[in-house]
């Protein structure tokens, strides 16, 4: 598949993304060329994160225990909802597959320590 951007343009976000989606769209794309399959895929994860705040929202105010429909107390439904939610968008951004920048730092970071041990050795004569 072809990738939809090059190194000077940015897709614009959906028009309908609030504040966090547009967030995440702009920082998984200022550092990673997407196809237009993994476009799909962020753009749904943006919305998810918008909908994440929709509930936290509602949820900031309401009680975290409510009465169930025998009378019993149970966790409040939003709370069940915000799980699912945030593992979709776990998800989603796991399907774009994206390189972890701590591991390819750990990555940098063992190469450097190891061409510098190659190199002293080659200097020391050992």
């Amino acid at each position: 598949m072809e990738l939809v951007q090059g190194a000077d343009e940015l897709p614009e976000p959906p028009v309908d993304l609030g504040v966090r989606g547009v967030e995440l769209w702009r920082g998984v794309l200022a550092d990673h060329e997407l196809r237009v399959d993994e476009l799909r895929v962020l753009e749904d994860a943006c919305r998810e994160v918008d909908l994440i705040e929709r509930l936290e929202a509602g949820l900031r105010d309401a009680a975290l225990v409510v009465t169930g429909s025998q009378g019993q107390p149970v966790a409040n439904p939003i709370v069940q909802e915000l799980r699912q939610h945030r593992a979709l968008v776990a998800r989603l951004l796991g399907l774009l597959k994206l390189p972890d920048e701590e591991q390819n730092g750990r990555d940098a970071q063992w190469r450097t320590q190891r061409a510098r041990k190659a190199a002293l050795t080659r200097w020391n004569g050992a």
